[in-house]
C-alpha cells in the first residue's frame, strides 16, 4: 500500500465530496435522477407552501434571463383560472428544471429547489448518503489524533450537512468541525482556499485539501495548501503529467500522520 506521510504542520484536512468521499455514482444515478423522477409530485405537494413558492418565482426568474437560449423552457406567471392554469405551470417548472439539468447548469435557482427537494428525500428516509468504506473510519481517527475536518464542495452547505446527517454509516455531522461551498468562491480559484483558512483562523499551510479534480488541486497549491489527489473508481482519468505531478491516494486510509505516532 502507498503511504502518503502528511506534513507535521498540518492541523485541518480539508475534503470535497464528489469523487472523494463519496461515489460519483451516487450522485449522478441517485440524487439527480431522483429530482428529475419526484419533482412534479413534489410541486404538487408542497405548491401552497412559502417556501416552494419562493424556489418557483426564483426558477421563474431565471428563465427570464434564459429566454436568449436554445430550447429555453418559460414559466407563466400565476393565474386565477383553475386548476388547469395551475398543471400547466406545474409541468411548465417540470420541463424548466429538466431541461436546465440536460445542460448541467448550477443556477441558484435550481441548486435551491434540489436543494428542498433532498432535504425532503433524505430526513423521509427515501435517500442514504453513500461514503466510500475508508471515509469514516479514517475521519475518526483524523479526529482523535486532534486533526479538524472541513468539508468544500460545490454542492450548497445545507446539501452537505444532509449527506453527513443522513448516510448508510448513520449521521456523521458530528465529525465534521465545517462546511464551504461556493459562497466563498469557486473551487478552481486559488484565492477560495486563502479565505477558507482565514474562516478556519489557520495558515493555508496548516491545510491538507483532499480532492479528486486536478484544476482544483492545483489552485489550492497556488495558496500554498497541501494537496492530495484521490483515485476512486468512476472518477475521471489523470493524465501521465498529473500523475506524475501530484501526490496520489487511492484510499484515505493511505494517509500517514506522524503527530498520531
Amino acid at each position: 500500500m502507498v503511504v502518503l506521510s502528511v506534513p507535521a504542520e498540518v492541523t485541518v484536512i480539508l475534503l470535497d465530496i464528489e469523487g472523494t468521499t463519496t461515489p460519483t455514482a451516487f450522485v449522478k444515478d441517485v440524487l439527480f435522477p431522483y429530482i428529475k423522477e419526484n419533482v412534479k409530485e413534489y410541486l404538487q405537494t408542497h405548491w401552497e407552501e412559502d417556501e416552494c413558492q419562493q424556489d418557483v418565482s426564483l426558477l421563474r426568474k431565471q428563465a427570464e434571463e434564459d429566454s436568449h437560449l436554445d430550447g429555453a423552457v418559460p414559466i407563466p406567471a400565476a393565474s386565477e383560472n383553475g386548476a388547469d392554469d395551475l398543471q400547466q405551470m406545474i409541468q411548465a417548472v417540470v420541463d424548466n428544471v429538466c431541461w436546465q439539468m440536460s445542460l448541467d447548469r448550477k443556477t441558484t435557482a435550481l441548486k435551491q429547489l434540489q436543494g428542498h427537494m433532498w432535504r425532503a428525500a433524505f430526513t423521509a428516509g427515501r435517500v442514504k448518503a453513500e461514503f466510500f468504506e475508508d471515509v469514516v473510519p479514517a475521519v475518526r481517527k483524523w479526529k482523535e489524533a486532534g486533526i479538524k475536518v472541513y468539508i468544500y464542495s460545490s454542492g450548497s452547505v445545507e446539501a452537505q450537512k444532509l449527506l453527513f446527517g443522513h448516510s448508510t454509516e448513520g449521521d456523521i455531522l458530528e465529525l465534521v468541525d465545517g462546511h464551504f461551498d461556493t459562497k466563498i468562491g469557486h473551487k478552481v480559484e486559488s484565492e477560495s482556499y486563502r479565505k477558507i483558512a482565514s474562516s478556519i483562523g489557520c495558515s493555508t499551510n496548516n491545510i491538507l485539501f483532499l480532492t479528486d479534480v486536478t484544476l482544483e488541486a492545483s489552485a489550492a497549491e497556488e495558496a500554498d495548501v497541501h494537496v492530495a489527489v484521490v483515485v476512486r473508481p468512476g472518477n475521471a482519468g489523470l493524465t501521465d503529467d498529473e500523475k506524475t505531478y501530484f501526490s496520489l491516494i487511492t484510499s484515505f486510509s493511505e494517509l500517514y500522520l506522524p503527530s498520531s505516532t
